[in-house]
């Protein structure tokens, strides 16, 4: 596939995924959005990839925002249309079969921040900075912020961010939760690479499930959510993977597993 406005390389079972506007910051415009729906539509219908790195082209962004310059044109209609298509995107990212980690090599804001959360995980460079500013432009989040920061670090530091439209570091995001690991900037692709490749490495189905269990836990109540973990143990005893794994820890062995 051809595209103008991100980059997507595949190497074995990893997909990596580069947002490529580096003279706009990597900001996010439909044009963009887009092109990133339709990556991800490909990767879904690939097999052979399990894992997808998502990042920004260059060293001063991750993704720096939404264009502002397009939003400033939109209709209240238009606004509401563009917000339910960038969920839909983004979400192909937090519900998709692949795990995801953002590797956020720069600036995260707005919107970069709503697509950063919607990977699985979060690894940042040290200089990276966050946060949710569209307070500042008289807006609210509209891919996603106001419902997946509060799930990530708590309703009192989500607000915090939201209301004040300030950013933090790479560390403060550590430590209330926002990213998983804090790295030097040269060392984030390895970084990433290692985190994802230590995930496939384990029974791709029990992986799915554990994914599965959080997303449906996180939607409802923890009674019914640990009914949706009692399903899906049972699942889980139900493939060969698990016979493979049981076996494998018995016999001293390192299991491999096939995805049955």
């Amino acid at each position: 596939m051809s595209f103008s406005h991100i980059k997507l390389e595949i190497t074995d079972t990893i997909a990596v995924i580069t947002i490529n506007r580096p003279k706009q910051l990597n900001a996010l415009n439909h044009a963009t959005i887009k092109e990133l729906d339709e990556a991800l539509q490909s990767l879904e219908a690939n097999a052979t990839v399990r894992g997808i790195l998502l990042t920004g082209s260059g060293e001063k962004a991750f993704v720096a925002g939404a264009d502002i310059k397009e939003l400033a044109t939109l209709s209240p209609v238009e606004a509401k249309e563009l917000s339910r298509y960038g969920q839909q995107v983004f979400g192909r990212l937090s519900s998709g079969k692949q795990i995801s980690i953002a590797l956020i090599n720069g600036f995260a804001l707005g919107g970069g921040l709503e697509l950063a959360m919607a990977c699985h995980l979060r690894i940042a460079a040290e200089h990276a900075r966050m946060g949710q500013p569209e307070v500042n432009l008289g807006l609210v989040p509209g891919y996603g912020g106001t419902q997946r920061l509060p799930r990530l670090v708590g309703e009192g530091r989500a607000l915090e961010l939201l209301l004040s439209g300030e950013m933090i570091d790479a560390r403060r995001a550590y430590e209330i939760g926002l990213v998983n690991k804090v790295v030097a900037a040269d060392q984030l692709h390895d970084a990433g690479t290692k985190m994802l490749s230590t995930i496939l490495d384990k029974g791709p189905l029990a992986v799915a499930y554990c994914v599965e269990a959080v997303r449906q836990g996180l939607a409802t109540t923890l009674n019914n959510g640990l009914e949706v973990e009692t399903s899906l143990f049972g699942m889980a005893f139900s493939t060969r993977d698990k016979q493979e794994g049981t076996h494998a820890f018995m016999e001293k062995r390192k299991p491999v597993f096939q995805g049955r």
